[in-house]
Order: C-alpha cells, then structure tokens, then sequence
C-alpha cells in the first residue's frame, strides 16, 4: 500500500474518446482537454482506452507513432494531470528498438508504471503479432489511491491468468483499457451487440472469482472500416455493474466505487 492515506470512496473518469489514427497531436490534445474536465469533476482515477494516443489499425504506421516511456509528450501529459491517478494507451519504441503496446500509469505529475500488453490476437481482423512485440511481465502495482491496481489491455482478459495472477498479487481494481471492435450484432437480447454482451459476462466473472472491482474503459470510433463500441464500465465485486457508458458515444464519464464493498 502506498504512503496515502486510502479513502473509502474514489470517482472513477471513464474517458471513452475517439482517437484519430495516426494523428498523435491531435490526440494529445483531446486528452488534455479531457485530462482538464476530470480534474474539474474532482476525478481520482481517470482512465483512457488502449491505443487512445494513436488509433488501432496503425498496420505500419506503428514505428511512426512510437515513443518511448519518458517520451516530453508523456511527461507533459503526467504533468497536466497532477495528483490525479491516469491511464493512458500508446505505442511504446523500447530501448532494444521494439514496438508494444502499453499503458502508462500517470501519478503525482509523473509515470509512474508502465504495462506491456502480454496477449497479442492474430485470428479475425486482428493481426497483432505482425507488427508489435508482446509484454513478459505481469504485476499488480502500488497507487497514490491506497490500493493495489493491476494492469491490462484487451485480449489480455481473455486469458484466465491475466486476472487471476493480478489478484494474487493483490489488485483491489482490475483496470482493462480496449480498442473492441462490434461484432455480431443482433446476437443476443434482442438486438444487444454481442461482443458487448460477451466483454460483460467475463467482466462480471472476474470481479465476483477475484473479489476485485473491474475498471474496463473501450474506445469509440472508426477505424478504416472497423467500428469501436465503447460501452465503457465499473463492475463491483459482486459482479454488480456500477456504471456503464453508452455505445457508440465519445465523452467523460464518471461513477463512485466504495472500496468497503471489497470486504
């Protein structure tokens, strides 16, 4: 646990934004805008989705929209957020020259952690493996918050291991940052999207097995032909939905979570 003193209640910022693809300063600039809102809305925990600061179907572009972990644009976006806990998705170029897909922690005006996503797709529309490496290491981590947050990017939670080994290691919020596209729509529920409908089921399951709060925040959008849903949502941990965004719109939405439900 961290040096703060932990509060029984924080305000969760789902930023369900649309990024441009490939357009990194356009992009940084819709976060700092967003950033700006969640500090006025007195936001604890302001989390953007996977890929926010470059757009998903980079295909070559990937090497163009890299930057490093202590790149000045990550460094002036931790500063502009201040106190406030934020998770932002990028292209990370490593010191070893490879391209992964990550999530940087931004606390107290700096970076804090940085996540590498573990679990690439290649089957469907996904050819992840094609063009970036794949993460090793998986771990729950201190937050200026006074619990443990463990770290995620999309498929990563369609591996039982991801949410189970970050339990262990003793996350209290399980944070999943995505870029997932609809499909199947009409597929169940009469007339829900089916991919929402999936992410939701597993969600829930993860939150009651693990005794974790779920913090899953999805980008909007189009990219090429591809839609993104959003449907951004806190899930408790008994499974309850908190919160859930709408589909298919951008814009800052916030919930509270009681960290006294985790007992």
């Amino acid at each position: 646990m961290s040096a703060s003193t932990r509060r029984n209640r924080l305000r969760i910022g789902l930023g369900q934004v649309t990024p441009s693809l490939g357009r990194v300063d356009e992009n940084l600039a819709a976060h700092e805008r967003m950033i700006d809102a969640a500090r006025s809305a007195a936001v604890d925990l302001l989390v953007f989705p996977e890929l926010g600061l470059t757009g998903y179907l980079l295909q070559d572009l990937n090497a163009e929209v890299a930057m490093p972990a202590d790149d000045s644009r990550l460094v002036s976006l931790a500063e502009r957020a201040g106190e406030m806990s934020t998770v932002v998705g990028f292209v990370e170029r490593a010191p070893d020259e490879g391209l992964l897909i990550a999530a940087a922690l931004m606390e107290e005006g700096a970076i804090q952690h940085v996540y590498r996503k573990s679990y690439l797709p290649n089957y469907g529309l996904f050819d992840e493996r094609r063009f970036f490496g794949a993460g090793n290491r998986l771990r729950a981590v201190d937050s200026r918050l006074g619990v443990r947050l463990g770290l995620c990017i999309c498929e990563d939670f369609w591996h039982l291991p991801v949410p189970y080994l970050l339990a262990l290691d003793g996350a209290q919020i399980l944070v999943n940052i995505s870029s997932s596209p609809g499909r199947d729509i009409a597929a169940t529920n009469e007339g829900a999207l089916g991919t929402a409908d999936s992410w939701s089921t597993i969600m829930r399951a993860y939150a009651q097995l693990t005794t974790s709060f779920v913090v899953f925040v999805n980008r909007v959008g189009v990219d090429e032909s591809v839609t993104f849903w959003g449907g951004s949502q806190v899930i408790d941990p008994a499974g309850d939905t908190v919160f859930q965004a709408p589909l298919l719109e951008s814009g800052l939405f916030t919930c509270e979570i009681d960290l006294d439900d985790g007992r």
